[in-house]
């Protein structure tokens, strides 16, 4: 799966990504430094996915990994609200998950159950979430990375 081509503000958008963790934990999202940020997010191992600000944040970024897990190609996967990566039953679990990272900036402990287009679940551990600044320290989104993820069948 090749990147997908970007307007410079994407590209400033997504760079945020590993900016925003950088700044919240003192190291790198991602190992490949010396690469173009925003392609060594599109080629890491782990998933890395972002959303914005809206009133029904709507993903801005997915990864080549999250596209695989979520079934998606990357412009579909640029129209989905967030919420809706998560089981109906478990948004609300989600909501307090958004709002522990709103308060703390970073949490390391997250698991949960997340959806595919085809409705395939898998369940993520260990996932890290961040808020997403900018360099003024305004608000632009919240962000997931995570690399542990088991598929789950009809009986989990």
């Amino acid at each position: 799966m090749n990147a997908p081509h970007l307007t410079e503000n994407e590209h400033r958008r997504i760079a945020c990504i590993a900016e925003s963790y950088a700044r919240l934990t003192g190291r790198p999202l991602v190992a490949d430094s010396d690469a173009d940020p925003v392609e060594a997010l599109w080629r890491a191992p782990m998933a890395i996915v972002a959303h914005g600000t809206e009133a029904d944040p709507i993903f801005f970024f997915g990864n080549r990994t999250a596209l695989v897990l979520f079934e998606m190609d990357f412009d579909e996967f640029r129209r989905l609200p967030s919420r809706f990566s998560a089981e109906p039953l478990l948004r609300e679990e989600r909501a307090r998950l958004l709002e522990r990272v709103t308060k703390n900036g970073i949490i390391a402990d997250y698991a949960g159950v997340r959806i595919s287009a085809s409705g395939r679940r898998f369940r993520i551990a260990n996932a890290s979430v961040w808020n997403l600044t900018d360099r003024r320290g305004n608000a632009v989104g919240q962000a997931a990375a995570f690399s542990e993820w088991i598929e789950m069948t009809a009986t989990t």
